[in-house]
Protein backbone atom coordinates (compact mmCIF):
# COMPACT_ATOMS: atom_id res chain seq x y z
CA UNK A 1 0.00 0.00 0.00
CA UNK A 2 2.92 2.58 0.79
CA UNK A 3 4.36 1.68 -2.14
CA UNK A 4 1.57 2.06 -4.12
CA UNK A 5 1.13 5.46 -2.73
CA UNK A 6 4.71 6.12 -3.50
CA UNK A 7 4.45 5.29 -6.89
CA UNK A 8 0.94 7.56 -7.10
CA UNK A 9 2.54 10.51 -5.54
CA UNK A 10 5.48 10.51 -8.25
CA UNK A 11 3.36 10.04 -10.30
CA UNK A 12 1.49 13.76 -9.54
CA UNK A 13 4.24 15.57 -8.73
CA UNK A 14 5.77 14.95 -12.52
CA UNK A 15 2.22 16.68 -13.13
CA UNK A 16 2.55 19.27 -11.35
CA UNK A 17 6.01 20.05 -12.41
CA UNK A 18 5.37 19.67 -15.61
CA UNK A 19 8.26 17.45 -16.53
CA UNK A 20 6.22 14.30 -18.00
CA UNK A 21 2.82 13.43 -18.76
CA UNK A 22 2.00 16.95 -19.98
CA UNK A 23 0.40 14.91 -23.11
CA UNK A 24 0.77 10.67 -23.42
CA UNK A 25 1.74 10.98 -26.41
CA UNK A 26 4.12 13.47 -27.33
CA UNK A 27 5.61 14.62 -23.48
CA UNK A 28 7.10 17.76 -25.74
CA UNK A 29 4.48 18.97 -27.21
CA UNK A 30 3.44 21.97 -24.91
CA UNK A 31 6.82 22.88 -24.13
CA UNK A 32 6.97 22.81 -28.42
CA UNK A 33 3.70 25.00 -28.45
CA UNK A 34 5.05 27.61 -25.75
CA UNK A 35 8.27 27.87 -28.05
CA UNK A 36 6.14 28.24 -31.12
CA UNK A 37 3.94 30.41 -29.53
CA UNK A 38 7.18 32.69 -28.80
CA UNK A 39 8.47 32.46 -32.06
CA UNK A 40 5.59 33.31 -33.86
CA UNK A 41 4.94 36.63 -31.72
CA UNK A 42 8.81 37.59 -32.81
CA UNK A 43 8.08 36.81 -36.54
CA UNK A 44 4.45 39.43 -36.44
CA UNK A 45 6.67 41.91 -34.59
CA UNK A 46 9.40 41.84 -37.58
CA UNK A 47 6.17 42.24 -40.19
CA UNK A 48 4.71 44.74 -38.14
CA UNK A 49 7.67 46.81 -38.32
CA UNK A 50 8.19 45.72 -42.05
CA UNK A 51 5.11 46.76 -43.47
CA UNK A 52 4.63 49.54 -41.01
CA UNK A 53 8.54 51.71 -41.99
CA UNK A 54 8.12 50.97 -45.31
CA UNK A 55 5.36 51.44 -45.79
CA UNK A 56 6.12 55.16 -44.13
CA UNK A 57 9.09 55.61 -46.01
CA UNK A 58 7.46 54.90 -49.39
CA UNK A 59 4.40 57.63 -48.49
CA UNK A 60 7.50 59.96 -47.50
CA UNK A 61 9.25 59.75 -50.74
CA UNK A 62 6.29 60.56 -52.53
CA UNK A 63 5.93 63.45 -50.94
CA UNK A 64 9.67 64.56 -50.93
CA UNK A 65 12.57 63.05 -52.77
CA UNK A 66 14.54 64.90 -49.59
CA UNK A 67 16.73 61.57 -48.12
CA UNK A 68 17.53 63.01 -45.14
CA UNK A 69 13.85 63.99 -44.74
CA UNK A 70 13.06 60.52 -45.53
CA UNK A 71 15.25 58.84 -43.36
CA UNK A 72 14.09 60.94 -40.46
CA UNK A 73 11.23 60.12 -40.78
CA UNK A 74 11.67 56.29 -41.15
CA UNK A 75 13.92 56.11 -37.81
CA UNK A 76 11.08 58.16 -36.04
CA UNK A 77 8.39 55.89 -37.10
CA UNK A 78 11.03 53.20 -35.93
CA UNK A 79 11.11 53.94 -32.38
CA UNK A 80 7.67 55.29 -32.15
CA UNK A 81 6.82 51.89 -33.59
CA UNK A 82 9.15 49.92 -31.22
CA UNK A 83 7.89 52.02 -28.18
CA UNK A 84 4.53 51.75 -28.75
CA UNK A 85 4.86 47.75 -29.15
CA UNK A 86 6.47 47.19 -26.46
CA UNK A 87 3.76 49.70 -24.35
CA UNK A 88 0.81 47.69 -25.65
CA UNK A 89 2.51 44.28 -25.18
CA UNK A 90 3.21 45.22 -21.45
CA UNK A 91 0.06 46.34 -20.91
CA UNK A 92 -1.55 42.88 -22.40
CA UNK A 93 0.81 40.68 -20.34
CA UNK A 94 0.76 42.40 -17.34
CA UNK A 95 -3.43 42.84 -17.87
CA UNK A 96 -3.31 39.05 -18.84
CA UNK A 97 -0.76 37.94 -15.44
CA UNK A 98 -3.41 39.86 -13.45
CA UNK A 99 -6.11 38.43 -14.49
CA UNK A 100 -4.43 35.07 -13.78
CA UNK A 101 -2.78 35.66 -10.65
CA UNK A 102 -6.36 36.41 -9.32
CA UNK A 103 -7.77 33.34 -11.04
CA UNK A 104 -5.00 31.38 -8.89
CA UNK A 105 -6.02 33.78 -5.46
CA UNK A 106 -9.61 32.62 -6.05
CA UNK A 107 -8.64 29.55 -5.96
CA UNK A 108 -6.38 29.68 -2.89
CA UNK A 109 -8.90 31.42 -1.06
CA UNK A 110 -11.37 28.44 -1.75
CA UNK A 111 -9.35 25.88 -0.44
CA UNK A 112 -8.94 27.67 2.66
CA UNK A 113 -12.60 28.56 3.02
CA UNK A 114 -14.11 25.40 1.79
CA UNK A 115 -11.42 22.61 2.14
CA UNK A 116 -13.15 19.87 2.49
CA UNK A 117 -15.24 20.82 -1.30
CA UNK A 118 -11.33 21.50 -2.85
CA UNK A 119 -10.53 18.17 -1.52
CA UNK A 120 -13.51 16.71 -3.24
CA UNK A 121 -12.39 18.06 -6.52
CA UNK A 122 -8.93 16.66 -6.12
CA UNK A 123 -9.96 13.40 -5.63
CA UNK A 124 -12.00 13.71 -8.70
CA UNK A 125 -9.12 15.38 -10.61
CA UNK A 126 -6.90 12.10 -9.68
CA UNK A 127 -9.81 9.67 -10.77
CA UNK A 128 -9.67 11.33 -14.30
CA UNK A 129 -6.33 10.29 -14.08
CA UNK A 130 -7.17 6.37 -13.72
CA UNK A 131 -6.68 6.28 -9.86
CA UNK A 132 -9.20 4.13 -8.43
CA UNK A 133 -11.35 6.15 -5.90
CA UNK A 134 -10.77 5.12 -2.63
CA UNK A 135 -7.12 5.75 -3.08
CA UNK A 136 -7.73 9.03 -4.85
CA UNK A 137 -9.27 10.47 -1.75
CA UNK A 138 -6.91 9.18 0.41
CA UNK A 139 -4.63 10.40 -2.26
CA UNK A 140 -6.20 13.84 -2.50
CA UNK A 141 -6.46 13.93 1.85
CA UNK A 142 -2.56 14.07 1.28
CA UNK A 143 -1.78 16.44 -0.82
CA UNK A 144 -4.36 18.77 1.12
CA UNK A 145 -1.89 18.16 3.89
CA UNK A 146 0.55 20.45 1.61
CA UNK A 147 -1.50 23.22 0.84
CA UNK A 148 1.09 24.90 -2.15
CA UNK A 149 1.35 21.89 -3.52
CA UNK A 150 -2.82 21.52 -3.69
CA UNK A 151 -3.43 24.81 -5.00
CA UNK A 152 -0.74 24.13 -7.97
CA UNK A 153 -2.63 21.14 -8.79
CA UNK A 154 -5.53 22.99 -8.85
CA UNK A 155 -4.53 25.94 -11.12
CA UNK A 156 -2.64 23.29 -13.69
CA UNK A 157 -5.61 20.88 -13.74
CA UNK A 158 -8.95 23.17 -13.23
CA UNK A 159 -7.60 26.59 -14.56
CA UNK A 160 -5.07 25.46 -16.85
CA UNK A 161 -2.61 27.51 -15.80
CA UNK A 162 1.49 26.83 -14.49
CA UNK A 163 2.04 29.26 -11.86
CA UNK A 164 5.41 29.25 -12.32
CA UNK A 165 4.87 30.29 -15.92
CA UNK A 166 2.38 33.14 -16.29
CA UNK A 167 4.46 35.34 -18.48
CA UNK A 168 7.08 38.34 -18.47
CA UNK A 169 5.55 41.94 -19.05
CA UNK A 170 8.93 43.05 -19.73
CA UNK A 171 10.30 40.38 -21.06
CA UNK A 172 7.46 40.56 -23.74
CA UNK A 173 7.89 44.32 -23.93
CA UNK A 174 11.50 43.92 -24.66
CA UNK A 175 11.17 40.85 -27.49
CA UNK A 176 8.30 43.07 -29.16
CA UNK A 177 10.83 46.35 -28.79
CA UNK A 178 13.46 44.41 -30.57
CA UNK A 179 11.31 42.01 -33.05
CA UNK A 180 9.59 45.45 -34.37
CA UNK A 181 12.91 47.32 -34.07
CA UNK A 182 14.49 44.84 -36.54
CA UNK A 183 11.78 44.75 -39.47
CA UNK A 184 11.41 48.57 -39.27
CA UNK A 185 15.34 48.75 -39.56
CA UNK A 186 15.37 46.56 -42.86
CA UNK A 187 14.47 49.24 -45.43
CA UNK A 188 16.27 51.86 -43.63
CA UNK A 189 19.59 50.34 -44.47
CA UNK A 190 19.82 51.99 -48.02
CA UNK A 191 19.72 55.25 -46.07
CA UNK A 192 22.03 54.74 -44.13
CA UNK A 193 24.70 53.68 -47.04
CA UNK A 194 24.24 57.15 -49.04
CA UNK A 195 21.77 59.56 -49.82
CA UNK A 196 20.38 59.05 -53.48
CA UNK A 197 17.46 59.78 -54.50
CA UNK A 198 17.10 56.17 -55.79
CA UNK A 199 17.09 54.51 -52.07
CA UNK A 200 13.06 54.29 -52.05
CA UNK A 201 13.69 52.30 -54.65
CA UNK A 202 15.81 50.41 -52.63
CA UNK A 203 14.04 50.07 -49.32
CA UNK A 204 10.65 49.12 -51.12
CA UNK A 205 12.75 45.70 -52.39
CA UNK A 206 14.32 45.31 -49.02
CA UNK A 207 10.79 45.40 -47.37
CA UNK A 208 9.08 43.53 -50.15
CA UNK A 209 12.22 40.69 -49.47
CA UNK A 210 11.98 41.01 -45.98
CA UNK A 211 8.15 40.33 -46.12
CA UNK A 212 8.79 37.66 -48.69
CA UNK A 213 10.62 35.87 -45.89
CA UNK A 214 8.38 36.85 -42.95
CA UNK A 215 5.69 35.15 -44.72
CA UNK A 216 7.39 32.08 -45.31
CA UNK A 217 8.54 31.60 -42.05
CA UNK A 218 4.92 31.95 -40.77
CA UNK A 219 4.37 28.58 -43.36
CA UNK A 220 6.09 26.72 -40.66
CA UNK A 221 3.67 27.11 -38.19
CA UNK A 222 0.30 26.92 -40.40
CA UNK A 223 1.62 24.74 -42.80
CA UNK A 224 1.11 26.38 -45.96
CA UNK A 225 3.13 26.56 -48.78
CA UNK A 226 5.97 28.73 -48.02
CA UNK A 227 5.84 30.36 -51.50
CA UNK A 228 2.51 31.39 -51.60
CA UNK A 229 2.19 32.84 -47.84
CA UNK A 230 5.77 34.86 -48.62
CA UNK A 231 3.69 35.96 -51.80
CA UNK A 232 0.35 37.12 -49.88
CA UNK A 233 2.71 38.48 -47.72
CA UNK A 234 4.38 40.94 -50.51
CA UNK A 235 0.80 41.18 -51.83
CA UNK A 236 -0.33 42.65 -48.65
CA UNK A 237 2.53 44.87 -47.88
CA UNK A 238 2.69 45.75 -51.59
CA UNK A 239 -0.25 47.07 -51.14
CA UNK A 240 -0.13 48.94 -47.86
CA UNK A 241 2.89 51.05 -48.89
CA UNK A 242 1.06 51.86 -52.51
CA UNK A 243 -1.79 53.25 -50.74
CA UNK A 244 0.56 55.30 -48.55
CA UNK A 245 2.71 56.14 -51.93
CA UNK A 246 -0.25 57.33 -53.20
CA UNK A 247 -1.35 59.82 -50.22
CA UNK A 248 2.21 61.12 -49.95
CA UNK A 249 2.34 62.10 -53.57
CA UNK A 250 -1.18 63.72 -53.13
CA UNK A 251 -0.51 65.80 -50.19
CA UNK A 252 3.10 66.78 -51.28
CA UNK A 253 1.05 68.09 -54.42
CA UNK A 254 -1.38 70.03 -52.16
CA UNK A 255 1.50 71.09 -49.63
CA UNK A 256 3.82 72.43 -52.42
Amino acid sequence: MKLYAFVITRFFNQVATNKKFTNSKNPNLHQGLDQSGSIRAAVFGINDGLVSNTSLIVGVAGATQDSKTILIAGFVGLISGAFSMAAGEYISMNSQRELFENQIEIEKREQEQSPKEEREELAKIYMRRGIPKKQAHILAKKMMKDPKHALDVHAREELGLNPQELGSPWGAAFSSFVAFSAGGLVPLIPFFISSRSSNVIFAAILGIGGLFFVGSALSRFTGRNPVISGLRMMLIGSLAGLVTYLIGSWMGVKLS
